[in-house]
């Protein structure tokens, strides 16, 4: 149940008195108090109903992403990126970090085409366990060194809650994989995080899925989150890896106050659709692209087939900017 107070103060006051009543999962957005447990208003008969504007009784189950809660949109500040709104977000570097001189060289170049946050990964979800599995710490420290070197934000995917401490010691954004968007237990461990989160919807994932997992992040008190299509499972996999979810982006935009971002390289899973399905996402109304990048995409250790060219990747973000423009 949501209750709309006349102003913030007295939002403020329910939140006190809910809570010495002992009242759990109590919300407060400006003058909206959301109780993600009560159904029935005759449970807060403590609430001055002279302060009450109105209430809410139908909302949706992820009650603290959606709009009925939180009707602004999320802007999320990093130390080099201001995330959501008319913002556009450019994120790039390579798949896996391989090398300290690798990811710096990938990372001069994203800067170059305009991206603030440095991708990479230093643990790789593989599908076959004997494929290459990331360098773990030593790929996390060449990342940090790079991002701070370039005055760039460092992103990469954290698989497990017993890795969410170290990987926290250097990122500034963790990444939640498509594999894990239902790994309950991660989510409720960089939930109770102080930085930044972008979430990937899960291959086979609804949208009331995804935003309820989103749900999860913030229940634990986190909610700088952004959410990231990158492509679900269909049938036709001879041509495309994914299939990107274009008509998602604007259901999202409507249902949520979360920055809404796009993944065009997993969708795609080849480089000569990346840009064309990034393009299909901006114009959709993405506020934001991430693309995988490698100077020799054959010599990749990680999904060089989608990996665009910095030349190519440059061109991409060009155009994407100037979507954008327009969109916005």
């Amino acid at each position: 149940m949501i209750i709309v107070m006349k102003d913030k103060q007295a939002a403020q006051t329910v939140v006190t008195q809910a809570k010495s009543f002992q009242l759990n999962h109590v919300y407060r957005f400006e003058n909206r108090v959301g109780f993600a447990d009560i159904k029935n208003s005759a449970a807060l008969s403590f609430i001055n109903q002279d302060d009450v504007i109105e209430i809410i009784a139908e909302h949706p189950a992820a009650m603290q992403v959606s709009r009925t809660f939180h009707p602004n949109d999320t802007m999320i500040q990093t130390a080099h990126s201001q995330i959501g709104g008319d913002n556009f977000n450019l994120i790039a570097g390579p798949d896996a970090i391989e090398s300290a001189e690798h990811v710096l060289a990938m990372g001069k170049s994203a800067k170059a085409a305009g991206a603030t946050i440095l991708r990479g990964g230093s643990y790789k979800p593989r599908t076959n366990p004997y494929s290459f599995q990331g360098l773990g710490e030593q790929g996390l420290k060449w990342h940090r060194i790079a991002a701070d070197t370039l005055g760039m934000d460092m992103m990469t995917e954290v698989m497990s809650p017993a890795d969410v401490d170290l990987v926290g010691q250097y990122t500034d954004i963790f990444q939640i994989g498509t594999r894990n968007m239902q790994n309950f237990a991660l989510l409720k461990a960089v939930g109770q995080q102080d930085k930044p989160v972008l979430l990937k919807r899960g291959m086979s994932a609804t949208v009331d899925e995804w935003l309820s997992a989103a749900e999860y992040i913030a229940s634990e008190g986190n909610t700088q989150i952004m959410l990231m299509e990158r492509g679900i499972r269909s049938f036709d996999q001879k041509y495309l890896r994914n299939t990107m979810d274009v008509s998602v982006i604007p259901v999202l935009r409507e249902l949520t106050h979360l920055p809404i971002l796009a993944d065009p390289s997993h969708a795609a899973g080849v480089a000569e659709h990346v840009t064309a399905t990034g393009l299909a996402a901006v114009a959709a109304g993405a506020q934001g692209l991430m693309i995988e990048i490698h100077d020799q995409p054959t010599k990749a250790l990680v999904d060089g087939k989608q990996a665009l060219t910095p030349e190519q990747m440059v061109s991409l973000f060009e155009k994407a900017q100037a979507i954008h423009d327009i969109v916005r």
